[in-house]
Order: C-alpha cells, then sequence, then structure tokens
C-alpha cells in the first residue's frame, strides 16, 4: 500500500501540466500547452498580417480559448508560457525585426498591464539579441479612460496626446515596431506610433498577441 501512494505522489508531482488548462498531460513539444490546448487555440500558421490602421502582425483573432487565457495572463503572467507565444510570434515576423527596436506599450497605472513588457522582453529572447528593448522611449503623459467599452472616435479622443517619447540619436537609426497583448481598433497603436514618430523613430508598425476581428459590416 505504502508503494502505492508513493509512487501516485511522485506522479502528482513529476507529472508535466498544461499552463493553459492546468491539467497534467502530454505537453506538447513547441509550448508549455496540452495537445488538447493547443489544438483549440487553432494559431494560423504564419500569424495574422494587416496594415491597418498601421502595419501589424498577430499570432490569432482575439476570441474563444486565446482571448480566456490573455485574460487570465493579466493579473498573473506565465513567464515560460508567454514566451512560448512570444517564439511563434517571432516565427512570423522574424525578418522584420531583425536589429529592430521593440517598445511595449506603456500602461499609465504602475500596477498595469504587465503583458507587452513580458511579450517585447520574451521576443528580445526569441531573436537571440537581434532586436532589442527600447521601453524608455516611451511613457504615458497622463491619465485616460479604460477602453473596454469606448467606440472607436471615443477611443482616438481619449488617447489624443496621451504618450511622450524620447528622442535619442542612436535609437532613432533603428526601425521601431510597437509590443501589445493585443490590438483593438489601433487608437492605442497610432497614438503611440504618432509620439515617437514626432521624436524622430522609424516606426513600422506593431506586434500582440491577438487581433480583435473587425466588426462585421450592417
Amino acid at each position: 500500500m505504502w508503494s502505492t501512494l508513493w509512487r501516485q505522489s511522485l506522479d502528482l508531482i513529476s507529472a508535466a501540466r498544461c499552463r493553459a488548462c492546468g491539467d497534467a498531460c502530454e505537453i506538447s513539444s513547441s509550448a508549455p500547452l496540452c495537445v488538447q490546448c493547443l489544438k483549440q487555440l487553432a494559431l494560423p500558421e504564419g500569424g495574422l498580417q494587416g496594415d491597418q490602421p498601421l502595419l501589424w502582425c498577430a499570432l490569432a483573432p482575439y476570441g474563444g480559448v486565446l482571448r480566456a487565457l490573455l485574460l487570465r495572463q493579466r493579473p498573473t503572467p506565465d513567464p515560460a508560457l508567454i514566451g512560448a507565444l512570444a517564439a511563434r510570434l517571432h516565427s512570423c515576423c522574424a525578418s522584420a525585426v531583425q536589429g529592430a527596436l521593440l517598445v511595449p506599450v506603456p500602461s499609465w497605472k504602475r500596477a498595469g498591464n504587465p503583458l507587452p513588457l513580458l511579450l517585447a522582453q520574451a521576443l528580445v529572447a526569441a531573436s537571440s539579441g537581434q532586436a532589442r528593448l527600447g521601453c524608455q522611449l516611451l511613457r504615458r503623459s497622463r491619465p485616460t479612460l479604460g477602453q473596454h467599452h469606448l467606440g472607436r472616435q471615443l477611443r482616438v479622443s481619449n488617447l489624443h496626446n496621451a504618450f511622450l517619447a524620447q528622442a535619442c540619436r542612436e535609437s532613432q537609426a533603428r526601425p521601431l515596431w510597437l509590443v501589445d497583448d493585443i490590438l483593438t481598433t489601433g487608437s492605442t497603436a497610432c497614438a503611440a506610433a504618432e509620439a515617437l514618430q514626432r521624436a524622430g523613430h522609424a516606426v513600422q508598425g506593431m506586434l500582440a498577441l491577438a487581433r480583435t476581428p473587425a466588426a462585421s459590416p450592417l
């Protein structure tokens, strides 16, 4: 009996657990997620790209399992999971970010969304140092309202002159990509990009884990 209990205890300790569902299961070789969760995420090969309202690249549409996963990551992020998602995102845009500066979109609150910075750091790691972190180049200049329930025009007004960027001659020679966890209307990205461009930086676009699908036309 004791040997059986001991083996069961060892199984509980040593079994790999999926970072998404928490179950002890077979973990994929490409991410700390179980095969079933990876299947449910259904990340499209090559990610998603677009050029409106600015050039952007994302892993997948923001919805379903990916939406639930990212919402759980905001209060208690898992660096291993963010690192795995960043590696997948980097594989979609490696040539574009080579030698680039990656600038996470900052929060106004000190205890704001941690994912943009974690994602930018993980993308730098995934690039083997070919990309660099530029988190000191951009900051919020004033508080803004939460954007979750604001329409497109109210988001634009809410973020008008909400960012300040630092001029840096060395940084201005590099292409620059903004980094955020979710790209919705692009209002935040455009406001941040405008501030960086006024400071002389060559903003290329936005990298994100998810892109909110465009509303269907009426």
